[in-house]
């Protein structure tokens, strides 16, 4: 059989000498060069990197320190426009396991974004779902749908995809704050959609509300504004404020102390955000989720299928993924991957946390496994 065009497929098959493959022969050589030429790869000799007996991420655990990602902001500042040249002052994680692709896991984009003074990040619109989670500062309004929403620590800003939304920094100092999206997963799957919106926004969106007509509506628990509830592609409450996940936080830990159930295992509490809507997560592709960790509480070994991007919001401590731990203060951020046991030692005190504790941020993607129905976890001891 003539296998002309075997040279340039990019198909290349080795007959190896294992008990789990065929016998050696030239004519298992010949039929190797046929599948070659044909753009064919049996099965049998990818079974171990297809179908592996648990997850093996393609991503590494990693840890950005937030003094260092906050200094090449700020120089990222003064030499680089806001405009629509680069479209978005947006610095992304890149995993050193992806080949420089400015990929936090395979399919989450984590970002520190910056604004100088008097600036506008202008209009635009995408199908990627997207968030902002403010660590430090304040002075930014982000304008969705033409609804301008205040920016503050701690605040937590969903982004469903296909929403027109500018920012601008009304303060006089810069302010950075981390964006996540599900970018690589939409890049993966080839979906992708993005339109560039108007250039400035109004006289009326330059107005610096304390509360967005967002909030206004959806922003008071358990109770939904009845002429606005119908289907919503990802949460309508653009902003989830701080003091409502520090009160929510704390309650947890007070009910333990008090003898109730309330936190996920001793000395450790955990909310997620979720939509009010329909009480699942807040966007479709990103579960996002915060915790607070007692000092000197350590949390049980804990993995699952898909990737997280942790954010230290306050407070330090140990985080240990799989066989690699960190020390981590205010603002640093870490990867998680896919199947990796991730364990948390708080070493937090009042020095170092408004709460005394150790305060973290987490997006995931979650419910993509979810919807997919291959979601999995396990906790070592107990259960989460």
């Amino acid at each position: 059989m003539p296998h002309v065009n075997a040279g340039r497929s990019p198909v290349r098959l080795a007959a190896v000498d294992r008990p789990d493959q065929p016998s050696l022969s030239p004519d298992l050589e010949d039929l190797y060069r046929g599948f070659e030429e044909a753009l064919l790869v049996p099965l049998w000799t990818e079974i171990g990197d297809l179908m592996p007996p648990h997850p093996r991420s393609s991503a590494q655990s990693h840890r950005w320190d937030w003094n260092t990602l906050l200094g090449l902001a700020g120089r990222a500042g003064e030499l680089v426009p806001v405009g629509r040249g680069g479209e978005r002052r947006a610095i992304a994680l890149a995993n050193p396991s992806l080949g420089g692709k400015p990929y936090a896991t395979p399919t989450l984009w984590a970002a520190i974004q910056y604004l100088m003074p008097g600036e506008n990040a202008p209009e635009h619109r995408h199908t990627q779902n997207a968030f902002r989670f403010v660590v430090e500062g304040e002075g930014v309004w982000t304008v969705v749908e033409r609804d301008p929403v205040p920016m503050r620590r701690g605040d937590f800003l969903p982004q469903p995809g296909l929403h027109w939304h500018a920012h601008r920094n009304a303060a006089d100092t810069p302010m950075a704050w981390i964006d996540g999206l599900d970018i690589p997963f939409q890049y993966g799957v080839e979906a992708q959609f993005f339109d560039f919106g108007r250039d400035t926004l109004s006289e009326e969106e330059h107005a610096t509300p304390d509360r967005s007509r967002s909030q206004r509506l959806w922003g008071h628990p358990g109770l939904a504004p009845v002429s606005q509830l119908r289907r919503h592609e990802g949460t309508p409450l653009l902003c989830y404020r701080w003091t409502d996940t520090d009160a929510a936080l704390a309650d947890q830990l007070a009910l333990e102390r008090e003898g109730h159930p309330g936190t996920i295992e001793p000395g450790h509490a955990l909310v997620r955000y979720t939509d009010p809507t329909t009480a699942g997560d807040v966007l479709p592709t990103i579960r996002a989720q915060f915790h607070r960790i007692v000092p000197g509480v350590e949390t049980a070994p804990y993995r699952e299928t898909g990737s997280s991007v942790y954010q230290v919001f306050d407070g330090s401590g140990q985080v240990t993924v799989g066989d690699v731990s960190w020390q981590v203060t205010r603002g640093d951020l870490f990867v998680v991957p896919s199947w990796q046991p991730l364990s948390i030692r708080s070493e937090a005190s009042g020095s170092d946390s408004d709460s005394g504790a150790l305060d973290l941020f987490q997006f995931s993607d979650a419910p993509i496994f979810t919807k997919l129905n291959l979601f999995r976890s396990h906790t070592e001891e107990g259960g989460r």
